[in-house]
């Protein structure tokens, strides 16, 4: 059967129209969940004033002070909103991650915390800017996974090194470093000489620091 042009363009337009209700129900199926998994990028602002009296109040409306800066890179002053930091942290996958800071995204990584010392409140955090084929310091945290068979024998696992400082490029940057601690009785201990690193990673402490252990408890 031939269609007319007419015919031909209908059936197109019932094509499309269907087409884009099987992408609308794919995208919106709760099961599959993809319309929220987009990335989901933290926020800041670009601090116009360096004074005490701006930064206490910016504390003061709830932000948390940042630096941020990077091998030849002009440092910049910003602020997140803290409790959303902390959200974001708390559920971020990867070690860098992008911030948008007034319009202008910047992928950045933790690199040190400032808390106050007697209430323990986070007043002001480093990020450097990732920049890809810059060999730099970066920090990887320690994740630790079974249950140590000291703990069975009164022991309490121990982490004493939480994020190990190594030497690479962004590329080669693992997320974390994770160690089984199945076989650990009390008294035992996994040093820096034991990791498993890549060649591509250079750490710098010293091979009999330990990374993680089980005490006997008092």
């Amino acid at each position: 059967m031939i269609l007319s042009k007419n015919q031909l363009i209908k059936v197109k337009c019932k094509i499309n129209k269907n087409l884009n209700l099987h992408l609308e129900n794919f995208l919106y199926n709760p099961a599959l969940n993809l319309k929220n998994k987009g990335t989901v990028m933290l926020e800041g602002i670009i601090r116009d004033s360096m004074t005490k009296q701006a930064t206490k109040t910016l504390r003061r409306d709830g932000y948390l002070i940042a630096n941020i800066y990077g091998k030849g890179l002009e440092n910049i002053s910003a602020a997140f909103k803290k409790n959303e930091f902390i959200k974001f942290l708390r559920n971020k996958e990867t070690l860098a991650f992008d911030v948008n800071l007034s319009g202008n995204i910047v992928k950045v990584v933790v690199q040190e915390y400032q808390k106050c010392p007697l209430t323990s409140e986070l007043l002001h955090v480093d990020l450097m800017v990732a920049q890809v084929g810059v060999f730099t310091s970066y920090k990887i945290p320690v994740k630790t996974t079974g249950i140590a068979k000291g703990l069975k024998n009164k022991g309490l696992l121990m982490i004493h090194t939480k994020r190990v400082p190594v030497k690479c490029t962004i590329e080669d940057l693992p997320n974390n470093i994770t160690l089984d601690v199945t076989n650990l009785d009390t008294g035992d201990n996994i040093l820096i000489r034991d990791l498993t690193l890549s060649d591509s990673l250079e750490c710098f402490l010293d091979p009999r620091v330990p990374v993680v252990g089980i005490i006997k408890a008092k």
